[in-house]
């Protein structure tokens, strides 16, 4: 009779936690696609002046390299960046120079660092072979971090190269344009805002979306395509209705975005249909629409089968992947016929179909409350396990000492508490690890798939480790509730929860001489900091959703 209650209390309160924090989210609709208008992804233009299109490998490549000095406005803080210069050069020897060239600027992704060294090298030689001048720098990072990047700044370095190009005597002034793969592309709606006379872009795999939008997608279509359990996909919309801006972290959502002048010129979007990290479908809708608002008609979309979100084939992880299909080809065709002025002939959609699983959560947004709930929950936690964790050494060393006197009952439990504490705790524990390991691996799984690795036949423990997870945790409440009555029904025995207490009632407990958990201060002192750890961590499950059945 005592048990039950205890029990509905308990679980009520972990089941409103969950429930509380709970996020809704409308993936629908899904299964989205666009059809290409040809399965050719060649681009092709009009010209009948017969202007003179070069391709790729049309001359030989010279490098030289470079540096300027960027600054970050914000702080005023250096960065010596390195530029790695490629340009093309007459092959026949009688040295006639080059002029009134186009050239192109290379943006880095996502990644701490990027050199000249180890990015672009081969698409930037493909465009150099074919007439344009390139550059491709380090990346421009200061003391940021991947959580951190100051983007603003970044599209100011990235300008800075721009009019250095500009003013090199074999560059026509008029036709420097930006090839912006991933991350990048953020990167790029500031740029445009700031520098007007940007001629053309190449987007890799754009993001469009503020980074909330866009890494809430990337996340819980993953989350699926890796088969994990729909629990813990419900951790992704908790994750992303964060507001980081608590902890000077505003990058999530970013000011301007997409900015007014993000598709203002001429426009090349390249997607792999291994790409599980943008929005295709959603992301060119917006791209057009975002176009025709500033009356640019000039926007062609490629989607080439089997490439990954950096139009490689294969795993991200190996070193010197090729690019797929004639991708180089078409970007190298369209530059060039674009700073032509030609008009293009061929299809704006082409090449695979362009596919999207669900729908970009646009209704992401900062939830104070639940941020700061969250973290006053894992910063107690975490402080309270430590405690636990020094009071059990505690414990552990005085157990150790009084056995090696020969006496047995160190901390001195009684009417089977101990025994419950103990048992109770590792499980907990466990349980916690097993939480840590299906979301490990489901974490482990996304990134493979993002590395273009295909998802595993069989999902293993991120599939059937939720529901167990909520079958323990419940039988933990169950256990504890029973632990509590138990407690409730000693102290009642030793008179203490009479009304006045018997008297000398407290004071036996207190000195040990009728007990109700332990005759020590010591096992006192270990059991409640342990049930109030334990509880915290119950409260922590409650937090990511376990409880919501």
């Amino acid at each position: 009779m005592l048990r039950l209650p205890i029990f509905v209390m308990l679980l009520g309160m972990l089941v409103y936690v969950s429930n509380a924090t709970t996020v809704p989210w409308d993936n629908e609709p899904t299964g989205r696609t666009i059809a290409s208008l040809a399965a050719d992804t060649s681009v092709t233009f009009a010209n009948p002046d017969h202007v003179t299109l070069h391709g790729i490998g049309d001359y030989d490549v010279a490098q030289h390299e470079t540096a300027v000095t960027a600054t970050r406005p914000s702080t005023g803080e250096t960065q010596r960046i390195h530029v790695l210069i490629r340009e093309p050069k007459t092959s026949s020897g009688n040295g006639t120079a080059l002029r009134d060239l186009p050239a192109v600027v290379f943006m880095h992704g996502a990644g701490h660092g990027g050199t000249p060294d180890d990015s672009f090298g081969d698409i930037a030689t493909d465009m150099a072979s074919a007439g344009f001048v390139t550059a491709v720098i380090d990346k421009p990072i200061w003391s940021t971090n991947d959580v951190t990047r100051d983007y603003p700044a970044s599209a100011a370095a990235y300008d800075q190269v721009i009019d250095y190009l500009r003013n090199l005597s074999n560059v026509d002034g008029t036709k420097v344009g930006i090839y912006a793969t991933s991350e990048s592309t953020w990167i790029s709606t500031y740029l445009l805002e700031r520098d007007r006379d940007v001629a053309f872009q190449v987007l890799l795999s754009p993001m469009v979306y503020s980074p909330r939008q866009s890494l809430g997608f990337l996340a819980a279509q993953d989350f699926t395509l890796v088969g994990a359990s729909d629990g813990y996909q419900s951790i992704v919309r908790r994750v992303f209705n964060a507001d980081t801006s608590l902890l000077g972290l505003t990058n999530l959502d970013l000011d301007g975005m997409p900015g007014k002048s993000a598709y203002s010129i001429p426009t090349f979007v390249a997607y792999g249909s291994k790409d599980v990290m943008t929005a295709q479908v959603d992301g060119t809708e917006t791209i057009f629409d975002l176009a025709r608002r500033t009356g640019n008609a000039d926007v062609t979309v490629r989607a080439y089968p089997i490439a990954n979100h950096v139009m490689r084939l294969g795993s991200d992880e190996e070193d010197g992947t090729p690019f797929a299909d004639d991708y180089a080809r078409d970007v190298v065709a369209w530059a060039a016929g674009t700073v032509a002025g030609l008009t293009q002939t061929s299809e704006r959609v082409a090449g695979d179909s362009l596919y999207q699983s669900i729908a970009v959560p646009d209704d992401l947004g900062a939830r104070r409350g639940l941020t700061v709930y969250g973290l006053a929950l894992h910063i107690s936690m975490i402080a309270l396990l430590l405690i636990w964790l020094t009071t059990t050494i505690v414990a552990a060393a005085a157990t150790i000492r009084v056995r090696l006197h020969g006496r047995r009952n160190a901390l001195g439990f009684t009417n089977g508490f101990g025994g419950a504490m103990l048992t109770l705790t590792l499980t907990t524990l466990a349980t916690m690890l097993l939480f840590a390991a299906g979301l490990g691996q489901v974490i482990m799984g996304v990134v493979r798939l993002a590395w273009g690795s295909a998802p595993d036949a069989d999902p293993g423990i991120m599939r059937w480790s939720w529901p167990v997870i909520q079958i323990v945790c419940t039988l933990v409440v169950w256990a504890w509730s029973g632990v509590f009555a138990r407690l409730i029904e000693v102290a009642a025995v030793r008179g203490i929860l009479q009304w006045p207490p018997r008297s000398g009632s407290i004071r036996a407990v207190v000195s040990g001489r009728e007990p109700v958990l332990a005759s020590t201060r010591l096992g006192r002192v270990l059991f409640w900091i342990t049930a109030v750890a334990m509880v915290h961590i119950l409260l922590f499950f409650a937090f990511w959703g376990l409880f919501v059945y």
